[in-house]
């Protein structure tokens, strides 16, 4: 199908003598048509970073969007401003099927599209217009096609991630078929789950599927118990997206990583900042990669992992911002502990009161105990080293010569950011 979509994006192209991009409706990258000449400066900033990044940026999709995009039936004009890096103006051909908006074909125009008549009150366009806009209807078709094979595969997903185990076979049994029929998919080829953490599902409760080799079907789940209603966690209220991704080979998560780097530059990839023993910090997203399995109803463990990566990811920033669940160290056993108040002792470090004292405990319990080296990153003294040090001991209780005390406070403290 994306070939499909290729050619007709050529089609335009040829037919206008314009090079043409076509994205989807939150601006993710579906096919772009070549240009032809010597001039570099058709490929303004915007649109290379569309081609290079697969989407664009949030700042460039509100400034498109001001000009009434999302709502028009007909082309639409978008002057360039340089200032925004939009060096060519544009022409926007809608692509809607029955009165929805499932993308834009974006035309770069260096003049001689200027007098080219759009149409609309009354003014009937241009016959080669009017040949992009029939092309622009079929391309709506397919995306409209194409969303809604993803809105059932999507729910499918969602069915099996969220069974219990009395349920999983029949559900597994229900995800193969619809894989089968849609994508023609073969069984026994390896897959794993990507998590986005988190996942704005403000706009549509049916997650896009973005146009990524590998990416098979995306839901969103609540992110609290991802089916262990005994450990709520403190992301109970928030959401993440499930995108189920076919692997080349069982030991091989480039394709799950290539997904997940795109997934966490959409718009949708964003959520409240999240808090730790250092204090709140900006907001970010995270993703996390389950274990590899090539059987589907193994996929609810892979689910967890994989969502269980995504908050380490974001809560360690030196884990992501895409972490596999293999390689989470610690953290593998802290994010499958429920959910609990601090430990006694190490709860008055927590206050934000004390948020450097406990930036300072972890950064030497990081470092093994090693006072030059935790002084060197904290970028103090290491006499400054000492006086926190015998603050945090005096207001813990604990005894950092000791190995169990050091363990507690550690583990305290990591946990705390979760």
């Amino acid at each position: 199908m994306r070939g499909d979509y290729q050619q007709l994006v050529d089609e335009i192209s040829a037919a206008l003598g314009a090079p043409a991009t076509l994205e989807d409706r939150d601006f993710g990258l579906i096919a772009f048509g070549a240009h032809e000449g010597e001039d570099d400066e058709v490929m303004d900033p915007v649109r290379t970073r569309s081609i290079l990044q697969r989407r664009s940026s949030a700042a460039v999709r509100a400034w498109f969007e001001a000009f009434g995009i999302a709502r028009a039936t007909s082309p639409l004009r978008i002057p360039p401003d340089p200032a925004a890096g939009v060096f060519k103006g544009r022409i926007c051909l809608p692509v809607r099927h029955r009165g929805v908006v499932h993308g834009y074909v974006w035309l770069l125009d260096d003049g001689h599209l200027t007098d080219l008549a759009l149409g609309g009150a009354g003014t009937p366009p241009d016959p080669r217009m009017a040949q992009a806009m029939e092309t622009a209807a079929r391309i709506g078709a397919l995306l409209a096609d194409e969303s809604r094979a993803g809105s059932e595969l999507a729910q499918v997903l969602r069915e099996l991630l969220t069974s219990r185990a009395a349920g999983r076979a029949a559900a597994a049994a229900a995800l193969r078929d619809a894989l089968r029929d849609t994508l023609r998919f073969t069984p026994g080829t390896p897959l794993t789950l990507v998590a986005v953490l988190p996942w704005d599902t403000a706009a549509t409760d049916t997650a896009p599927l973005p146009s990524l080799p590998g990416l098979l079907a995306a839901c969103p789940l609540p992110a609290g118990d991802a089916g262990r209603p005994d450990r709520p966690g403190p992301g109970a209220t928030e959401s993440a997206l499930a995108g189920l991704v076919r692997l080349r080979q069982t030991g091989s998560p480039a394709a799950a990583h290539t997904a997940a780097d795109h997934l966490l530059r959409s718009p949708r990839a964003a959520g409240p900042a999240a808090g730790g023993p250092a204090g709140t910090r900006p907001t970010r997203g995270a993703a996390g990669i389950g274990l590899a399995t090539r059987e589907l109803a193994e996929l609810p463990a892979s689910w967890q992992q994989a969502l269980d990566a995504a908050r380490a990811a974001r809560a360690e920033p030196r884990l992501g911002p895409v972490a596999e669940w293999d390689g989470l160290g610690a953290y593998r056993l802290l994010t499958a502990l429920p959910a609990a108040a601090p430990d006694p002792s190490v709860g008055p470090l927590l206050a934000p009161a004390h948020a450097e004292l406990a930036r300072t405990a972890e950064a030497f319990l990081d470092c093994a105990g090693q006072a030059g080296r935790t002084a060197q990153q904290l970028g103090i003294h290491r006499q400054t080293l000492y006086y926190r040090l015998a603050r945090v001991e005096k207001l813990t209780g604990l005894d950092l010569d000791e190995g169990a005390d050091r363990l507690l406070l550690h583990m305290a403290l990591k946990a705390a950011r979760l």
